[in-house]
């Protein structure tokens, strides 16, 4: 199953984290990327931490648990490519249902924030 798939298919929880130009992390609770192609994914993101870290350090990464009582899901390694500010493809490919957002985050500055994905790994092991 290609990645893209896997990522429209499956129901979850994803976490992404960044670390700024001194090491030190900050870690939220996102949404499943949006994939441009196999190799690359993009996320919406606020003027908030983890997007200030990626200013400095472009490498993030990102945990997918599948919903359910089993360990699950995909860890996926990832360098900013490149972003836009306020792009109206956000609001197009926003998915408003399964993303609640509080009134700071719409109206403060959004990005699409573009990347590589540089290793694909499953949640649990090193395969």
């Amino acid at each position: 199953m290609k990645l893209s798939e896997y990522f429209e298919k499956k129901k979850g929880r994803g976490v992404i984290a960044s670390a700024d130009a001194d090491g030190k992390i900050a870690i939220a609770v996102y949404a499943r990327p949006h994939f441009v192609d196999e190799k690359t994914v993009a996320f919406i993101m606020a003027d908030r931490l983890i997007h200030k870290n990626l200013e400095s350090n472009p490498h993030a990464a990102y945990l997918f648990m599948e919903s359910g009582d089993r360990y699950v899901g995909k860890r996926l390694y990832l360098t900013k490519v490149k972003e836009e500010k306020d792009s109206e493809l956000i609001d197009q490919i926003r998915r408003r249902e399964s993303c609640p957002v509080d009134e700071g985050y719409k109206k403060g500055t959004r990005f699409l924030v573009y990347f590589k994905i540089d290793k694909v790994l499953p949640l649990i092991g090193a395969k």
